[in-house]
């Protein structure tokens, strides 16, 4: 499956504490720059932080009950691959992140088999990293 890279700018109220966040703690290659903005290689794909005082969404989480779990919204993330989703989500907790969701699993033996962990940047907003047992799962029912 061939996909073509997508641009996500989203809102920082503390750009060097996100940005330390962003580069060392979720390992992303740092791209162009600015005082109030800056680019990052999230897994082939563009996601900027912008500078912006905080959102609503950052000072009080909405969430939806999606499994049992409270889910924040908005979120963004990647899907990746089975073993480097559990190599992050070892990194994390080793780096003693606190979770929104703990990794788990859902849908477990079924279709659509898939790990799962939320926890938010130091600013607040929320990030969802899922891995599928079969990728051509991707959007089965």
């Amino acid at each position: 499956m061939s996909l073509s890279p997508f641009h996500l700018a989203i809102p920082v109220y503390d750009i060097n504490t996100a940005r330390t966040f962003y580069r060392d703690v979720l390992n992303l290659e740092e791209g162009r720059s600015s005082e109030q903005w800056v680019d990052f290689n999230f897994y082939g794909h563009q996601v900027v932080i912008h500078e912006h005082p905080k959102t609503q969404s950052q000072e009080h989480a909405h969430t939806n009950v999606v499994d049992g779990h409270d889910v924040p919204a908005p979120h963004f993330g990647v899907v990746l691959p089975w073993q480097q989703w559990e190599a992050l989500a070892n990194r994390l907790k080793d780096l003693s992140t606190k979770f929104v969701i703990d990794p788990y699993i859902r849908f477990k033996g079924e279709t659509g088999e898939q790990a799962t962990m939320f926890f938010l940047d130091p600013c607040g907003n929320a990030l969802e990293f899922k891995a599928f047992k079969n990728i051509d799962q991707l959007f089965a029912k």
